[in-house]
């Protein structure tokens, strides 16, 4: 796509794995300037980003009884419509107040339900103009491929994180510890959440990558580093990562949603141009 602005192509998939019966992932892509989302994509989408951004997001839901499913579903619609529905405000609050109000949201129903403990992860990503806010909740992550170096936007909030961060906890211990999947918040567990926001400016090329830890968990950085620098289009390389997740046992549900973006709006990165990132608001359990 050529546009004078700033644009992004995007694809993605979700996919149930190998041991699940129910997929509990969710994606979202939305124009916020129209009102309808993409959540399933039979080939990659063209966007060009106006003046109320372009949304991008993967929920991984949890609770058991098909609430997990709810959960996802529920943080995704209520995450789009409070920024398509939003006033005049700066990108990180509005990203923020959605984030909050789909947490809201999905606690009110879980509790009105009978299904206390349902929730999901968010990870977000609102680009606006040439900016990028990354907004996360739980461990679904976020990366950027730029000049072929691949940089985490996320930080896991996890019981191994906590403990790497700790020191008391080697990478090679976390693979096989027993509490991996243990997350330090959710949306929709509790009544309240605090909303990690990080942001960074956008080059031409750059490669997004939302994920849940279907992926993340079963295939390495570098890995996923291989596959998308030796990928011929965003289509290809989500094929390649999944199949990859599956390979490994596909014990969990996997969802890839990719983006690139283009548009003479946006600088070519020089050189090996590094990605400077900055934290807005963190999480501290």
């Amino acid at each position: 796509m050529r546009t004078h602005g700033v644009g992004l192509e995007v694809y993605g998939r979700t996919d149930v794995g190998k041991v699940r019966t129910n997929n509990e992932d969710a994606f979202v892509v939305a124009d916020l300037m129209v009102s309808q989302p993409i959540h399933a994509m039979q080939r990659p989408a063209e966007l060009e980003v106006g003046k109320h951004g372009v949304l991008l997001a993967v929920s991984d839901g949890m609770g058991g009884a098909q609430a997990g499913e709810v959960a996802s579903a529920l943080t995704l619609h209520s995450l789009r419509r409070g920024l398509s529905e939003r006033p005049p405000s700066t990108a990180e609050r509005a990203l923020t107040s959605s984030v909050e109000r789909a947490n809201r949201k999905v606690w009110d129903v879980a509790v009105g339900s009978g299904r206390k403990g349902m929730g999901a992860t968010l990870t977000a990503v609102l680009v606006e103009g040439t900016r990028a806010y990354v907004a996360e909740v739980g461990d679904s992550r976020a990366y950027v491929l730029r000049s072929g170096r691949l940089i985490q936007l996320t930080h896991d909030q996890s019981c191994v994180q906590l403990m790497l961060d700790a020191g008391t906890l080697t990478r090679e211990e976390a693979e096989t510890f027993q509490f991996k999947n243990v997350i330090m918040q959710a949306i929709g567990t509790k009544p309240n959440v605090v909303v990690a926001m990080n942001r960074f400016t956008l080059r031409r090329g750059d490669w997004l990558l939302l994920c849940s830890d279907g992926l993340s968990g079963a295939v390495k950085d570098d890995e996923i580093r291989g596959v998308l620098v030796s990928s011929p289009s965003l289509e290809a390389a989500c094929t390649r990562l999944i199949d990859l997740a599956n390979s490994r046992g596909g014990e969990d549900n996997i969802t890839v949603l990719l983006a690139e973006t283009t548009g003479d709006g946006l600088l070519v990165p020089s050189g090996e141009e590094r990605v400077s990132l900055e934290t807005l608001q963190a999480f501290n359990a």
